[in-house]
């Protein structure tokens, strides 16, 4: 009787400690998701882009295709990569994320500049000179999407692996599973419910059986496109002063410290000007002038990504696409 209690008493045990472990991976899942939010947002404004121009009925199809591919980078690719990192590399973690943090502030910067500059590009002008198979021009669109989401999912996962605490490889990869996969549910859940909220605003405008609920409907039909620019606009800011921040901060883990001190003092003396909201305040200085450092390196950044990276990206992605291709 003895050793069964003793034992029943290890197995409450084993189940407090599962139980601890599980809470602290959701915490940590969650605190580290948070600081993403740059790449989040961005990644709900952009996915939509890709849906314009098919179907309704093959909207909800194509946006599962994207999460299944978004699940494959973080899950298949990046965690592994990212333990690999953690384990072997751990010096090599604030160099990635601020390669990370230039590359958001060059998207960013680039989107700017298209608001002020506005041009057409090559391929949106392919696209309307010559319509295509839409079986063959979804699976383009898709395949477009999934690397997309690849790049701003390296930067996620880097900036979770860099905010979870030092602890064994299991917990850290339990971590990253549970925050790479809440963030693709939170955003491709996100991006099919903006996706389909025409459809439900037509539904509830034209079948709503009070005035209120047609009124509603007609609110939601009439306020997307606005809703969509304004999505664009935070995600946008958001990418700039996060990717920004990251630099900044990189720079000052490095030994670089002078603008991280500069920004710091400005916020602080901002703060200290409005006493009534001296933590909101400071907050939003400092946020500020991350993302105006984030604009100026983006634009810097410019140039060399057009003439440079682009090029080299797709000769990299050619060579795979005629290698995948099967000989004739």
């Amino acid at each position: 009787m003895s050793g069964l209690l003793a034992l029943l008493d290890d197995v409450a045990a084993i189940a407090k400690i599962a139980a601890s472990s599980v809470d602290d991976v959701v915490g940590q899942a969650v605190k580290a998701s948070a600081k993403a939010s740059g790449a989040l947002i961005d990644d709900a404004a952009v996915t939509p882009k890709y849906l314009h121009g098919f179907s309704p009925a093959r909207e909800l199809p194509i946006v599962w295709q994207i999460t299944r591919g978004s699940l494959r980078n973080k899950l298949i690719v990046l965690l592994p990569a990212a333990l690999l990192l953690s384990t072997f590399a751990p010096w090599a973690i604030t160099p990635l994320l601020m390669v990370g943090g230039a590359y958001l502030c060059f998207e960013g910067a680039e989107k700017v500049v298209h608001i002020f500059m506005p041009h057409h590009g090559p391929d949106a002008k392919a696209a309307a000179a010559s319509p295509e198979d839409p079986l063959h021009l979804e699976k383009e669109k898709v395949e477009g999407a999934i690397k997309t989401d690849f790049i701003l999912s390296a930067e996620i996962m880097t900036i979770v692996l860099a905010e979870i605490p030092e602890s064994n490889i299991w917990l850290e990869a339990a971590t990253l599973a549970a925050a790479g996969a809440g963030i693709t549910i939170l955003v491709y859940g996100s991006v099919a419910l903006i996706v389909k909220a025409d459809d439900i605003g037509l539904l509830m405008a034209e079948g709503g059986r009070f005035s209120s609920t047609r009124a509603v409907g007609r609110a939601i039909v009439k306020g997307m496109p606005g809703f969509l620019k304004t999505l664009t606009l935070v995600g946008t800011a958001a990418m700039l002063w996060v990717g920004g921040s990251i630099v900044v901060h990189g720079l000052e883990v490095l030994g670089f410290s002078w603008l991280g001190h500069q920004i710091h003092d400005l916020a602080v003396a901002a703060g200290h000007a409005v006493p009534q909201a001296e933590g909101a305040v400071e907050w939003i200085a400092k946020a500020a002038m991350d993302g105006v450092f984030g604009v100026a390196l983006g634009i810097v950044l410019i140039p060399f990504a057009k003439t440079i990276f682009t090029p080299l990206w797709n000769a990299v992605t050619s060579i795979g696409k005629s290698k995948a291709q099967p000989e004739a």
